[in-house]
């Protein structure tokens, strides 16, 4: 319930239309009673044929209960919907101000298609909880506590009859269906998710399913998780339509017991038969109030399963809390890296893929990362950027604890080139427009240049994720937007594997003029121009096996050694 407990905080920022949503709620349901009260005594008084002006008064009466009633119900709607689309509002952006600092690591946690659902589906659920489960019980009760001790004036037993009706209606019923639902609940978000984790491989694979002939095997595989959601819905539907038949049901017969009771009482002497239509159909109206407690159970489970799902993704403690008690990197100024006996698992796996890492990396200084596919590089600086906390160890960032360390910071601190960058639907000027605020045309043309795509216009297209652009073209590309960010700390993850020899010598010499004075990090797997290197560590299986300059290593004759003989027999 911690979660339901975030929405109803969120909720609360609301409270001036939750008031009026309330009030005219209310006022709604009282003015419903009154008007089929009093049409009710209006018929009885009528038979007994009373002066015209009562008749008058009366039906006077009931064209103010008709307009309050339409007035209060329009007044309900707009403020309840209002509420609603605000606090959809609210929660979307608290939810994304916690979600964007784990985006670089969410994705190992959650399938891609699954996090859409819960991003997507399980923020519109909650536009409910407001709407079918927080204040109709409210009216519900404030409504029926009201009518009840209106008709106490009458006949205290009718009154109790009421009471017992609200109880059943109310609270009972609701409870009994609501042990049902949640199973039933939960297992329609599972087979969402599902099947939206599905859709979203369909559609990225595609082309592979298509090449492979694989296409109608995972077709038939969507079928059968469409199919599960499907059964699932039609569940779900059969069982809120058997609880509201249920609920009817039972308020059918309490107002058949008052109107039973009503003319018991009235053979008896102890009610006015005057008053005995007046209460039937007060008991036939105040049970419409009742109608929306049929549906709770079915939104309540529902909006608890959407927050428990959303906010799981995003639990733990808030960016505002860390910024509260984290430091930033300075700023303007390269900075040392180091780590101390660092040991890594990724979430969810035993295997190490990094173990006792020792690595002490001096403000300004180059350093290269070598070694076979799978040995921990890359690893090795999605810790350095915070993406992942170590299992064991220290990193230090500027002589500062890294998780001490405000995440925006370290990130706003650093030029990245990733192995895979992404690049979004647009221009090549609005992709290079996200390095920095306030780049002119000429900057951005000189970057261009600087690594070998002038023959590029700012304003060629970029099709969704690239899909216009060679490897190598991607990877130069994301290079001038490295280069324009201009930060004072690189770490370049196999910039160049997807570029020739000649055009990667000459992005070499503009990388290292550019960050001639800055803390360089180079994973890379060939091993060609790293004489200029200040250190050389090289991984395999997750450890350090050796490190040094160029030449202490080619000298030592061991494991690098090695790879550079082996690289050599095969490109000479």
């Amino acid at each position: 319930m911690k979660d339901i407990m975030v929405v109803i905080k969120l909720m609360m920022a609301e409270k001036r239309d939750i008031l009026f949503s309330i009030l005219f709620g209310v006022l709604a349901g009282l003015t419903s009673v009154g008007l089929f009260a009093m049409s009710g005594y209006m018929i009885a008084k009528s038979a007994l044929a009373p002066p015209l002006y009562i008749i008058t008064i009366m039906t006077a009466t009931l064209k103010m209960f008709g307009v309050a009633k339409s007035v209060s119900r329009y007044m309900e709607r707009y403020f309840s919907h209002r509420a609603t689309f605000t606090i959809l509002s609210n929660l979307r952006v608290s939810f994304y101000e916690k979600l964007v600092p784990l985006a670089p690591g969410i994705f190992h946690q959650y399938r891609s298609g699954d996090l859409l659902a819960r991003i997507v589906g399980d923020v519109e659920s909650l536009q409910n909880f407001f709407l079918r489960v927080f204040y109709p019980p409210i009216v519900l009760v404030i409504v029926f506590l009201s009518t009840i001790f209106f008709t106490t004036f009458y006949s205290i037993y009718v009154a109790l009859t009421l009471f017992i009706g609200l109880i059943l209606t109310g609270f009972v019923v609701p409870a009994l269906f609501a042990l049902r639902q949640r199973k039933i609940d939960r297992q329609v978000r599972e087979d969402r998710g599902a099947l939206s984790t599905d859709v979203t491989e369909l559609l990225y694979g595609f082309r592979d399913l298509k090449i492979y002939q694989k296409l109608d095997r995972k077709e038939q595989h969507l079928g059968q998780s469409a199919d599960l959601y499907v059964n699932g819905q039609e569940r779900e539907g059969i069982h809120a339509v058997f609880n509201q038949s249920v609920h009817t049901l039972v308020a059918l017969i309490i107002s058949w017991f008052v109107l039973a009771l009503g003319a018991y009482l009235v053979t008896e002497g102890e009610l006015a038969g005057l008053f005995l239509a007046m209460l039937v159909m007060i008991s036939l109206t105040v049970f419409e109030n009742a109608v929306p407690m049929a549906l709770l159970p079915a939104h309540l489970e529902e909006s608890r399963h959407a927050a428990t799902r959303l906010f799981s993704v995003v639990e733990g403690e808030s960016e505002e809390e860390k910024s509260a008690t984290s430091s930033r990197l300075s700023n303007g100024k390269a900075y040392s890296m180091e780590m101390d006996g660092v040991s890594f698992a990724y979430p969810g796996e035993k295997r190490l893929t990094l173990e006792n890492i020792q690595l002490n990396i001096v403000a300004g200084s180059k350093t290269a990362i070598v070694g076979p596919s799978g040995s921990g590089k890359s690893t090795v600086l999605q810790l350095l950027l915070n993406v992942y906390p170590a299992s064991l160890g220290d990193i230090r960032l500027d002589g500062k604890q890294v998780d001490s360390l405000i995440q925006e910071s370290i990130w706003e601190r650093t030029n990245v080139v990733l192995q895979e960058n992404h690049f979004f639907f647009g221009t090549i000027r609005e992709n290079l427009m996200i390095a920095k605020e306030g780049l002119t045309d000429q900057e951005m043309k000189t970057a261009l240049l600087n690594v070998q795509l002038d023959s590029f216009s700012l304003e060629d297209p970029i099709f969704e994720k690239g899909e216009n652009l060679s490897g190598g073209e991607k990877q130069r590309l994301a290079i001038a937007r490295a280069m324009l960010k201009s930060a004072h700390v690189w770490l370049l993850d196999e910039p160049t594997s997807s570029v020739d020899a000649v055009t990667e010598k000459k992005l070499y010499d503009q990388l290292f003029e550019a960050a001639k004075d800055d803390t360089l990090i180079l994973v890379s797997h060939r091993l060609t121009g790293l004489e200029a290197m200040d250190q050389i560590i090289v991984m395999e299986k997750g450890t350090v096996i050796e490190s040094g300059t160029f030449d202490e290593l080619i000298n030592k004759k061991g494991y690098f050694y090695e790879m550079k003989q082996i690289e050599k027999s095969v490109f000479i």
